[in-house]
């Protein structure tokens, strides 16, 4: 909503605004998109504006929909399959594409976004470890606990017991 009313306020027509893309007519001149970007930036956004950069946060973009967004406790998910269909695009080509814009691989990034899910479902305490590690379809919670302890520094159970206040559950507001 916010990144669709800037590129109206400077008279671009948008139609379909979606995580990391937005469609506009007619094409923004280089005036107008250094007037998006500088709007956008103190927004906390950022304009992609070169092929690899918007492939990157392609890339992303379907990461955080699948594990944010997404059940993935019985789909067994080929990452590299899905984002290779999702992108029509060799997974080795963007792989190597993201690791140089990165500075760190696909990998690590999907498990960093899996870490910070593991968090949220932790706050608020609604599942226990073993169904949070079926939820982000891991193999066993050992697995789950020892990526959360590399990627925090702590284990799950000293992340879950280190929060000040328990979050209420939607159903209990």
């Amino acid at each position: 909503m916010v990144v669709r009313q800037q590129l109206e306020n400077i008279g671009l027509d948008v139609g379909e605004v979606n995580l990391g893309t937005a469609t506009v007519q007619p094409e923004p001149d280089s005036e107008q998109l250094s007037q998006v970007a500088s709007q956008l930036k103190l927004l906390g956004f950022e304009l992609l504006d070169n092929e690899k950069d918007q492939m990157v946060g392609r890339i992303k973009s379907l990461i955080i929909e699948k594990v944010h967004h997404s059940d993935l406790a019985d789909s067994h998910l080929n990452f590299s399959q899905y984002l290779s269909d999702g992108l029509n695009k060799d997974y080795a080509y963007l792989s190597r594409m993201f690791s140089e814009a990165e500075d760190t691989t696909i990998e690590k990034f999907i498990i960093q976004q899996k870490i910070e899910k593991v968090k949220e479902l932790l706050e608020y305490g609604e599942l226990n470890l073993n169904e949070i590690t079926w939820k982000m379809g891991y193999s066993s919670s050992a697995h789950l606990s020892a990526q959360f302890k590399a990627v925090t520094g702590i284990t799950p159970s000293r992340f879950k017991a280190s929060q000040p206040g328990k979050r209420k559950p939607i159903d209990k507001i």
